[in-house]
């Protein structure tokens, strides 16, 4: 499958490239220094020798104390062979470089490892380096993992791809560059985005001088058309990650270019290390990427699973709310949802077509709401405007197909509305068969990394009943009722029971 892709861009982690630039402006992870660009200049400038490690200790209580994890977060990891890994209670027993150090405490601002990041990590590091395919909870740290893996594994002195990251979104693809240019910060790592541009910035493959970053990340139909350009080499490639891994991997996702993109790494370097992420696979899927992984490959790998029933984040309370129509869905986001909602963060509101994406932004607009959409029918320069006003802060209120259920992360979302509930298409049918995957992606919108969070599911016809129904008995997760029209005092108490008020 194409993303439907035309041009490139790019940018690095010390090194600056263009065309198109990633947002200027502070993100969630963003320091809140001012400093004048001179003293920024010598601080990346700063060696190994010159880092003083113990300086970056952290206080005890906080390394004890600082996240907020679902208690029944229970991992399961299956390892192969006889390598033995510990696990790592503090990224300093990872032997990471310095500079890494540095970027983890002073940029990223962490303190210590996820629960996640302390069974996966030493998996990822340990040599010989064995496959991957992993599983974890929405917000729980999957991106560090895996950007602290291909951080690891490059050679600063050779100037050649050497990790690559597959994602399955332009707006995906970013947002993990933007967490590899801080992490790498102190590295002078070099990459390089593979995702389409606006067409004024166009220039063709032809045209362009050869990949040298040393880091790629991007899409499978860009990275596709680079690698059959012949302008991105294989042969110093050294780990190759898949985000969002069962829907790159999916019958109805990119399966195909997925594919090609392995068998061609293998083809240039047999030794390459793989990573596969998602908070879901279903089970077909699940034994796809096993099956393929071991064909390619040709050897053992590692994996990391959650049960399905533990899936859904401990953090986040969801609820469904039923309404006689359509219309009386706006009503109750105007008047319970939103009106309370302004008090607690902001707010993902997600439907399934773009058509009802743009009935409910003109219905809420006329109500006097300042809300935004996005979907992908968007111009890319539209869409990256929209994505950075919302992170930014200047608006609360998104209107969003699926295009943002899978990985997008902005910690002040507390607030998710299923104005439709995911559904799988079939033809000539009407859809009654859930999207568990896609529903437990939108849930996790809220409640990153362990925080609070509230989730609405609004129903109004037997089918919708039917699809909770079933949603419910998958999860085995009782999802509690709220009544808009017996009193408006349910909603803060649902918000309050989510310990959001």
């Amino acid at each position: 499958m194409s993303d439907n892709e035309s041009a490139t861009s790019s940018s690095a982690a010390t090194v600056t490239t263009e065309e198109p630039k990633l947002p200027e402006t502070k993100r969630w992870a963003d320091v809140a220094d001012e400093e004048d660009a001179e003293a920024e200049q010598e601080r990346a400038k700063a060696s190994s020798s010159d880092i003083n490690i113990d300086s970056l200790a952290i206080d005890e209580y906080k390394l004890d104390n600082s996240l907020t994890e679902p208690d029944d977060s229970r991992i399961e990891a299956v390892t192969s062979g006889d390598t033995p890994y510990t696990s790592a209670k503090r990224f300093e027993d990872l032997e990471l470089s310095p500079e890494l150090l540095k970027g983890l405490y002073i940029e990223m601002k962490f303190e210590k490892p996820s629960k996640i990041q302390t069974i996966s990590l030493p998996m990822i590091l340990t040599p010989p380096h064995k496959n991957l395919i992993a599983q974890a909870h929405n917000g729980s740290g999957k991106t560090t993992c895996f950007v602290l893996g291909m951080l690891s594994r490059v050679d600063p002195k050779i100037m050649a791809p050497q990790a690559l990251c597959i994602c399955p979104t332009r707006e995906l693809a970013i947002q993990n560059m933007e967490v590899l240019l801080k992490m790498g910060k102190f590295t002078g790592i070099t990459s390089e985005l593979a995702i389409p541009s606006d067409p004024s910035n166009y220039i063709p493959i032809q045209k362009r001088p050869p990949i040298t970053a040393q880091v790629i990340i991007g899409t499978p139909g860009t990275i596709s058309k680079w690698m059959q350009a012949r302008k991105l080499g294989m042969s110093q490639m050294k780990i190759l990650v898949f985000d969002e891994a069962d829907h790159m991997l999916a019958e109805s996702g990119f399966r195909d270019d997925s594919v090609k993109i392995m068998k061609a790494i293998v083809k240039g370097n047999s030794k390459c290390q793989v990573l596969l992420f998602s908070a879901t696979f279903d089970d077909a899927v699940r034994a796809f990427v096993s099956k393929i992984v071991q064909e390619i490959f040709v050897r053992d790998y590692n994996q990391m699973f959650v049960k399905k029933e533990e899936l859904s984040l401990e953090s986040v309370k969801q609820y469904k709310v039923h309404c006689p129509d359509e219309l009386s869905k706006i009503t109750v986001i105007k008047d319970q949802i939103l009106e309370l909602g302004e008090k607690v963060g902001q707010t993902i509101i997600f439907v399934k077509t773009k058509q009802n994406a743009s009935m409910l932004h003109k219905s809420l607009v006329q109500m006097g709401y300042e809300v935004t959409t996005i979907q992908g029918a968007l111009q890319q320069d539209e869409r990256d405007r929209i994505i950075k006003e919302f992170k930014d802060g200047l608006t609360h209120v998104l209107i969003s197909t699926d295009l943002l259920a899978r990985g997008f992360d902005q910690q002040q979302v507390n607030l998710v509305v299923n104005f439709d509930l995911p559904v799988k298409y079939e033809r000539n049918t009407r859809p009654s068969e859930p999207d568990y995957e896609v529903y437990l992606h939108r849930v996790g919108r809220a409640g990153r990394f362990g925080r609070k969070g509230a989730v609405f599911n609004l129903i109004c016809d037997d089918n919708d009943d039917m699809i909770m129904d079933k949603i419910e008995r998958y999860f085995r997760a009782q999802i509690a009722e709220v009544s808009p029209w017996n009193s408006k005092d349910e909603f803060q108490v649902a918000l309050a029971n989510a310990g959001l008020l």
